[in-house]
């Protein structure tokens, strides 16, 4: 199953110290951007993908994220986390093709068995152009610009919105559809990465995250804000 062109993917995601964290609250979130209407859905860890999965036949982009302190990689970094999420329902394989070290093969390898052993498409997240080259040269379905800002080598460009010169570069130079991914916070920014030929979008935080939203509403409000002196006279 593929992405439709022009479509808004929803991420549903929530870490283990968010309120929302779990599949029952994460399906809840699925149904709801569903309702507004996205066409495709990113989720992480086989018991989100699972839940989602008894909700919808729409595409699902699985992720299953596995921390660990010596390696910066950890968004699917070997064969076994992507066979948890093929088996969970998972239509298409999200993961770093990074370069960066991970507990697992080298990122073509993986592509690779994605593709051939499970049959599964493959969504390669990456941070800069030649990663991007690079994940299509490979074999991946798709090539999201999803870990620009979030490598060392790209940290420069976080803060300062989504990495379009990234989006306008890629389409240029790959022939595999590609994906507009990281700090997509308005629907004008969405609509600019169509405009620079990206096949999808996918928005996370600013749709699914309701801390995230209520903290960046909160600052507005420093000016006037104050606290309460509780003191005793």
């Amino acid at each position: 199953m593929h992405i439709p062109k022009g479509a808004l993917v929803v991420s549903c995601q929530a870490r283990a110290d968010n309120p929302l964290h779990g599949p029952i609250f994460m399906s809840a979130m699925a149904r709801a951007a569903m309702a507004g209407g996205a066409k495709g859905l990113r989720a992480n860890g086989k018991d989100d993908v699972a839940a989602i999965r008894a909700l919808t036949t729409m595409p699902i982009i699985g992720i299953d994220k596995v921390f660990d302190d010596q390696f910066p990689v950890y968004i699917t970094p070997d064969f076994e986390s992507a066979v948890r999420i093929a088996h969970a329902g998972a239509d298409i394989i999200g993961l770093d093709a990074t370069p960066r070290r991970r507990n697992g093969g080298p990122v073509e390898n993986l592509i690779g068995r994605i593709r051939k052993e499970l049959g599964r498409e493959v969504f390669a997240d990456v941070s800069t152009f030649e990663e991007g080259k690079a994940a299509a040269a490979f074999g991946a379905t798709y090539v999201a610009t999803t870990l620009s800002g979030y490598t060392d080598e790209t940290a420069a460009t976080n803060g300062k919105g989504p990495d379009f010169e990234l989006i306008s570069a890629l389409v240029a130079a790959v022939s595999v559809p590609v994906v507009a991914e990281g700090r997509f916070d308005t629907p004008d920014l969405v609509a600019a990465a169509f405009e620079r030929g990206a096949h999808a979008v996918v928005v996370g935080t600013a749709i699914t995250n309701p801390r995230e939203i209520t903290k960046k509403f909160v600052q507005a409000t420093q000016p006037w804000a104050y606290e309460e002196n509780t003191s005793a006279p």
